[in-house]
Formats: structure tokens, sequence, C-alpha cells
């Protein structure tokens, strides 16, 4: 009971700054994902026709909002705690009386906030250009919550690692975005070579995509469970190592 007080004081200040900062952390993630909508699944979905049954607007909608959950999760953590980093602030929670749940807790929950706030702008955006229903309601929160924890967990390791501001858009350019357009976001990975099957299978982001695509339409490329059990082992591999980092005080204390 005591480290309720702290996690919502943290809590509050992240949903505050990025509600304050709307149309820099809100706003500019609807319009990306729009000109998506427009452009390939408006004039370049009608050249392709359809993948799996779905028209190409439809099949691109479910990676187009987990591209958008994973980035602001990621974006809202690696930013906020490293600038308090920076500023010092980190150190003052280090000496509070708070333990170290509490801190990530409090960055982690109010990134996935801005994580499913702009996942539903995108999809009712989608709903302007095709309407869809739902298919497993349960499944698709399971894997949003997942997904927004787990890259909530990976801005966070970014930021205690990052040593300038430059560092904290290295992951996310040469990561993160390769993975995400190698995902299957805006294909299937029956189109490609055996061979780049097998290495897209490899890739996290698949699955997640895919676990998006089964809720929303039930349909899938793989085993619609491995997508839960991939993150769900990513979110406890990532929140341990985080635990341990700021529970030390790794590169967080001058």
């Amino acid at each position: 009971m005591s480290q309720i007080i702290p996690f919502l004081t943290i809590f509050r200040k992240e949903v505050n700054r990025f509600f304050r900062i709307w149309t820099q952390t809100l706003l500019p993630p609807v319009i990306n994902q729009t000109l998506y909508f427009l452009v390939f699944g408006t004039f370049v979905g009608q050249a392709i026709g359809s993948i799996e049954g779905l028209t190409y607007i439809e099949f691109i909608i479910p990676g187009l909002v987990a591209m958008t959950i994973l980035n602001a999760s990621f974006m809202n953590v690696v930013s906020s705690f490293f600038v308090a980093k920076f500023q010092r602030q980190v150190e003052e929670l280090l000496v509070a009386p708070m333990t170290a749940h509490t801190i990530i807790l409090g960055y982690t929950l109010a990134a996935m906030l801005r994580g499913v706030i702009v996942g539903v702008f995108v999809y009712i955006t989608s709903q302007l250009f095709v309407f869809t229903r739902i298919e497993n309601t349960t499944h698709l929160i399971f894997i949003t919550l997942l997904s927004a924890f787990v890259f909530a967990q990976v801005g966070f390791l970014n930021a205690v690692f990052a040593k300038k501001f430059d560092d904290i858009s290295i992951f996310p350019t040469f990561i993160l975005r390769p993975l995400v357009y190698f995902g299957g976001v805006f294909y299937s990975i029956k189109h490609l070579p055996d061979f780049w099957q097998i290495i897209t299978k490899f890739n996290p982001i698949f699955y997640m995509v895919d676990g998006f695509r089964y809720g929303f339409f039930g349909v899938s490329e793989v085993q619609a469970n491995h997508a839960l059990f991939i993150l769900c082992l990513f979110a406890i591999i990532f929140y341990m190592i985080n635990y341990a980092l700021v529970h030390k005080g790794v590169r967080l204390k001058s």
C-alpha cells in the first residue's frame, strides 16, 4: 500500500505530459497511418486485390495498428525516462522510499496507455476507409496489452543505456523499424521464398502482427497462441532485466 502514492505520482506525471503535448504524442501517429491507409490501402490495394480472403486494406489494418502501439509505447518511455536520467531526476527517485517495481511500472503503464489510445484512434480512422468487425475481442485485448508492455520495457532498457539524446533513436531506426517492415505488416509471408519465410519466423514482430490479425479477423499464418506465448516470454525477460538495472542503479547513478 505504501507504494500506491509514488506509483500514481509517476503515472499521473507521465500521462499529463503526453496529454499536454498531444499534438506531438497522439496526433502524428494517426496522420501517418492515415497516409498508409490512403496510399497503400486504397491506391496500391486496388492493384493487389485480396490476401488471405481479405481486401488489402483490411489485411494491413492489424499491422498498422500494431506498429502504432509498439512505437508509441516505446517512444513514451525512452524519451521521458532518458530526460529524467539526463536531468538527474532519476537519482531522486532512487533515494526516495519507492521500489524499482514502482518506478518501472509507473513509466510502463503510462506508456501502455498512450499506446492503446493511439492504437484505438488509428483503428477508428481505418473505419473511414473500410468498415470491419473485430472477431476475437479477448485475444485482441491481450495481444494489445502485452505488445504495449513489451515495447515499453524495451524503451525503458534503451533509456537506461543511452548516454546522449542521439542514442535513443538508434534502436527504433536500425532495429525496430526494419523488424516492423519485415514483420508481415504489408504482405503475407506465404508470398516469400522458403528461405525468407524461415528468416521471418525468427522475427518477433511477425508473431505480434499475426496475433493482431487473428484478433481482428480470425486469420493467422501461424498458431494464434504462439504470439501470446512469445510476448509473455519477452515481457518477463525484459522486465527482469530492467528491474535488476534499476535495483542496482546501473547507468542511473553518477
